[in-house]
């Protein structure tokens, strides 16, 4: 089962988020399986919502830097 833990992009994690939400919606897990697909999905939400507040963070420091400079 891929983990968020493993050096994964953001990219692939959207991806595997995509696929099990699929498997959801065509009803193709069982009971047992959909906990562990609930689960591993949680740990990629929070690994999607880390890496997006961390470019956030980036992309403003950039901006007020460039602010600055043109002042």
């Amino acid at each position: 089962m891929p983990s968020a833990k493993k050096k994964e992009t953001y990219s692939q994690a959207i991806s595997r988020l995509e696929q099990i939400v699929s498997q959801i919606d065509n009803n193709e897990l069982d009971i047992d399986q959909l906990a562990d697909k609930i689960k591993e999905a949680n740990g990629l939400i929070a690994f999607c919502q880390s890496k997006l507040t961390k470019a956030d963070a980036e992309i403003e420091k950039i901006l007020a830097e460039r602010r600055e400079s043109e002042e």
